[in-house]
């Protein structure tokens, strides 16, 4: 449930923040008041009864049953583009989607708007799951993942002149951020199943940018660690690879360093 923030005495200065994905979802609890984070988890979704399966997660987990200032769902699914604030019209929010998916008539779209990067993410949210939280909880928020994931690569890039290559790994899924000085140069979702399939998305983008591999600096966030086979043939090709340095992050929680990175786009939402 949601309590009504205009009442103080109310308030429980506390956020539930959901990232849902055809898969699966991860939830997380927020101290608002203290900017710590308190709890994640996760659910796997088997089968294709995603609607019922969200629906009994809302009713038997405890996390789902306490009270919370603000609800936040997170949609993850690469139904989205980002579209420059100069080129962006609302009225013509699926016009956008179809030069890299294939949307219909009947598909609802929605967006985020970047602001201070002057764009906006335009995208097909899971319009059913909205429902089913909004049902449960009473009102709610929303953002594709993607929103969350540029923004904050964006901010840290402030001042750093040379391309930076980020790739956020997930499961079935990677994304390639590309940025610089706080503008996005590019960015992608593929399909993997291979570590030949990631080094052949990398390296290709990198050319398709004039990076050479012997000098940008390319850090992985997400599901990854260094004794992973995706981060050994990144490092046997890409001179400058790492792990992205989650040090900053850490001190809100007491989480580890694999489940900082993993639930990077939710701690960070």
């Amino acid at each position: 449930m949601l309590v009504n923030a205009a009442n103080i005495t109310e308030k429980k200065y506390k956020k539930l923040t959901v990232q849902v994905s055809a898969s699966g979802m991860v939830f997380s609890s927020f101290d608002t008041l203290n900017h710590k984070i308190l709890s994640v988890d996760e659910v796997a979704f088997e089968g294709n009864q995603v609607e019922e399966a969200v629906k009994t997660t809302l009713h038997e987990n405890p996390a789902f049953q306490e009270a919370y200032d603000e609800v936040v769902v997170l949609h993850e699914n690469n139904l989205a583009t980002f579209v420059p604030e100069a080129l962006f019209d609302e009225q013509y929010l699926g016009s956008y989607m179809q030069y890299n998916t294939k949307v219909f008539e009947t598909d609802f779209f929605a967006f985020d708007t970047l602001s201070t990067y002057s764009m906006n993410t335009v995208y097909v949210p899971y319009t059913t799951i909205n429902e089913i939280f909004e049902n449960h909880f009473g009102s709610l928020a929303y953002k594709h993942v993607h929103t969350i994931l540029v923004s904050r690569l964006l901010d840290l890039s402030k001042n750093v002149d040379d391309k930076r290559m980020f790739v956020h790994m997930a499961k079935n899924h990677f994304e390639i951020i590309i940025v610089q000085n706080q503008h996005l140069m590019l960015f992608n979702s593929f399909d993997y199943k291979t570590p030949e399939d990631l080094i052949y998305y990398l390296l290709f983008t990198a050319e398709q940018l004039n990076m050479n591999p012997e000098s940008f600096r390319l850090e992985f966030i997400g599901d990854i660690n260094e004794d992973d086979a995706y981060f050994k043939i990144a490092y046997k090709y890409i001179r400058n690879v790492s792990i992205f340095d989650i040090a900053d992050l850490q001190a809100n929680n007491t989480f580890s360093t694999a489940e900082n990175l993993k639930h990077f786009i939710l701690f960070q939402s």
